[in-house]
């Protein structure tokens, strides 16, 4: 029998799991002998303890007593870190056919909405409730982390319970995407003038920085972030609302802390603390994460330096002829089999910060926006810093050369399957063209960016949809629920978590009223507009 709750029941539901995997965490996370309220003031350990819950929800890997890796896994491992090109499990699940051949799996790609809706957002709320009045600094520390975590869920599935929600006199009446980025836009302006007013009267408030596990816990630093990710999220509307984009991307260049600049400049989820990697504990303790296809032509076809550093070449294991090379597995082919275990697996391990926001990203952001006219920046030059200071980043040699490189992206041949080879997607080169056209300046300016951002899936495949860069093989097998995924076109977002039309029929009535669209994973989102100028 299907029971069905009205929204205040699911409400005080979620506030029940929120408060119980609350308990949870300070349970594994402090004394043993256990820590009382009063305790919890000392060191203002009641506003860090929930800063570092809200931090690990993004990338998350937050023990709410179920464990702490698979919930990623199933997250955005199995769906955005393989959708946008990056990887690919070895192993043939559901019998070889799921998320990879479009055959999408409801229990898998509904959990990032769930378990962020669950256990995060609730814990935002009651942070924000608790010091709006007393530490305004704070407030705005969480501000910019909702963003960051809400506009991940937002470029998944589309319209979200973002501005009402534990709203019970609005119902939690879903937000359209553009209604969405409007109230991000907002709460990163807030965030900033709180900021930049605490800096000016010299109150900055509590001293968080041994619970900042993303940043330093200087507020200069934290406005420099939101700075950048308002640019991010500018150039995301850029073709569905080009003027406020412009305006939001130029309050970001124009504001006096600046942007990240710097190859230091790096936004990472700090493993100092106890949190650990998540997906490095799938790569090598489950041993589930491996190159993709399109990686793999790009990285080889460009002779990429950074390609040493993101995987690790087949080993001995490896039939003859592969030992040495680096080798990815083709998304969409149903292969039944585990041969593909000796492919070139990734280098994150468990105390593998993760990557949230680099220096790299910003640059590239600047060279689109100059490309668009909304500044007189170069654009060849901001593409240029881009590359170099994602080089400089990871250490990898000769920037210079690989600029002047006229490579493109290699061909794909199969290790075990002739019939999944394919021809190289990827046909620009890292060289920058002054003469090329727009089109093909973004190409490269997107396909570089995609390479910088590693292994950041979710802003990965946020881009690709947004651009059609880089050019990323199709499935061979397209397996989509009523064909509603074209091959050419590819995965456009998730559908909403079908457990919500059992639990809340009236909800998913108003998602899919913001939708305004069929509900499955062709529908494009409010700034996938299929074109880029």
């Amino acid at each position: 029998m299907k029971y069905r709750y009205n929204i205040q029941s699911i409400y005080f539901l979620l506030i029940f799991i929120f408060i119980s995997c609350t308990d949870k965490f300070r349970d594994i996370n402090t004394d043993k002998s256990g820590i009382t309220d009063d305790e919890m003031e000392i060191d203002f350990n009641n506003l860090g303890i929930p800063l570092n819950i809200i931090q690990q929800g993004i990338y998350f890997n937050y023990d709410f007593g179920k464990g702490k890796n698979w919930p990623y896994q199933l997250m955005q491992n199995l769906n955005a870190d393989m959708f946008s090109g990056y990887m690919h499990d070895y192993k043939p699940l559901n019998g070889g056919s799921s998320n990879s051949d479009y055959n999408l799996q409801d229990g898998w790609n509904g959990t990032n909405w769930g378990y962020t809706y669950a256990y995060i957002l609730p814990q935002i709320a009651k942070l924000q409730k608790a010091v709006i009045d007393q530490y305004p600094s704070v407030y705005a520390l969480t501000q910019i982390l909702k963003v960051e975590i809400m506009h991940r869920i937002s470029d998944m599935y589309g319209p979200i319970i973002y501005t009402h929600f534990g709203n019970e006199d609005e119902n939690f009446r879903p937000d359209t995407q553009q209604e969405a980025y409007t109230a991000f836009f907002n709460d990163l302006e807030e965030a900033i003038h709180i900021l930049t007013k605490c800096i000016q009267n010299k109150d900055e408030g509590p001293d968080l920085s041994k619970f900042d596990i993303m940043l330093d816990g200087h507020l200069s630093s934290w406005i420099k972030f939101a700075n950048s990710l308002r640019m991010r999220l500018a150039i995301r509307i850029a073709t569905a609302a080009s003027e406020k984009g412009k305006e939001e991307f130029l309050k970001s260049l124009n504001q006096q802390e600046g942007v990240f600049e710097q190859p230091v400049d790096i936004v990472v989820v700090s493993t100092r603390n106890g949190y650990q990697n998540p997906l490095g504990e799938i790569n090598r303790v489950w041993g589930e994460v491996y190159m993709n296809a399109s990686m793999e032509s790009i990285l080889n076809g460009y002779q990429d330096p950074r390609r040493e550093i993101y995987f690790e070449p087949c080993g001995k294991d490896a039939p003859e002829g592969l030992i040495g090379t680096y080798k990815g597995i083709r998304q969409g082919t149903c292969f039944s089999h585990l041969l593909y275990a000796s492919h070139s697996k990734i280098y994150v391990n468990k105390t593998t910060p993760p990557i949230l926001m680099t220096a790299a990203e910003i640059w590239f952001l600047r060279a689109e926006a100059a490309l668009r006219g909304w500044t007189s920046e170069d654009v060849g030059s901001c593409y240029r810093n881009g590359v170099a200071t994602s080089f400089y980043q990871w250490k990898a040699n000769y920037p210079e050369k690989y600029l002047e490189s006229d490579s493109i992206g290699a061909d794909y041949i199969d290790a075990f399957d002739p019939a999944n080879n394919i021809k190289a997607r990827c046909l620009v080169s890292p060289k920058w063209i002054e003469e090329a056209s727009n089109e093909i300046k973004l190409e490269k300016i997107i396909t570089q960016k995609w390479l910088a951002i590693f292994p950041e899936g979710c802003e990965a495949w946020a881009e690709q949809r947004r651009t059609g860069y880089p050019r990323l093989f199709p499935v061979r097998f397209n397996n989509s629920k009523d064909g509603c995924i074209d091959t050419e076109t590819m995965i456009r977002r998730l559908n909403f978590p079908a457990d919500i039309v059992d639990t809340d029929a009236p909800l998913y009535d108003r998602l899919t009223q913001a939708l305004g669209k069929p509900d499955n994973a062709g529908t494009r989102l409010w700034w996938d507009t299929g074109n880029n100028f």
